[in-house]
């Protein structure tokens, strides 16, 4: 399988700067380019075949974002997100994951089998983002699982001149974007600062792409509620695009 080979007409839509940046007026494609594949994965603390940290957010944090790509970019997309294991082959047949909350209930757990089926699916040309996880001890028990994946692989903080932040939109670099009802410039655990990190292939190409100390998933999924500011659900949908355009494009 090669993700290259995968075609978008990369056409700009003029965003909503001041107002909300996704409308439920929206022309799914039932063969549609993008899929949104979020990872189902087991804790520590509980197998994750029900609904545990992966599942926080879902759906509508999944279809918002949709909405929103197919609202400001010309990528046709699904109109219903997907749900897979890491060790389901058919993680093959999508160019871009999504995990979350992968610091809670003790830290993931890896599989011999997904750990093997993870690093196959990034060596391919697969691209992973790492969402809402907050603090060292998250950091630290992110770190415990993911080290498994590429041992021999360092994690680097991205610059805010880096591509990924520029291939779409132009952003000022990773940005702090808190759960609802923590829109007080400050995150979980008192944080007001976010970093993104990333683990890179032999060519450089972003694989992993981890956003620590920042919800995208609440930015998403709170995009109509009255209490959440619409500054940070347009942050939320520029990165998530910004992203997505940049899994589509190396």
């Amino acid at each position: 399988m090669s993700f290259r080979n995968l075609l978008f007409a990369l056409i700009v839509a003029t965003p909503a700067v001041d107002g909300q940046v996704a409308t439920t007026d929206i022309a799914y494609d039932n063969a549609g380019e993008f899929n949104f594949v979020r990872v189902q994965f087991d804790t520590y603390w509980g197998r994750g075949r029900g609904y545990g940290p992966w599942a926080i957010d879902f759906p509508d944090a999944d279809v918002n974002f949709l909405r929103g790509v197919s609202r400001l970019t010309n990528v046709r997309v699904m109109s219903e997100p997907i749900v897979l294991r890491l060790d389901d082959d058919q993680i093959f047949d999508y160019p871009f994951l999504y995990m979350l909350e992968v610091g809670q209930g003790g830290g993931l757990t890896l599989s011999p089998r997904e750990i093997e089926n993870l690093r196959e699916y990034l060596l391919r040309g697969g691209f992973l983002l790492v969402d809402d996880f907050w603090g060292q001890q998250q950091w630290n028990n992110f770190y415990a699982a993911f080290s498994q994946v590429f041992p021999d692989r360092e994690i680097i903080e991205l610059a805010p001149d880096h591509e990924i932040f520029h291939v779409y939109y132009d952003i000022d670099g990773p940005q702090m974007i808190p759960a609802l009802y923590r829109s007080d410039e400050y995150g979980e655990q008192g944080i007001n600062f976010a970093t993104n990190h990333a683990i890179l292939d032999e060519n450089g190409r972003i694989m992993v792409l981890i956003n620590w100390n920042s919800d995208m998933g609440d930015g998403w999924e709170h995009t109509y509620h009255p209490a959440y500011p619409t500054r940070y659900a347009n942050s939320a949908y520029r990165l998530g695009i910004n992203y997505l355009m940049y899994s589509m494009t190396h």
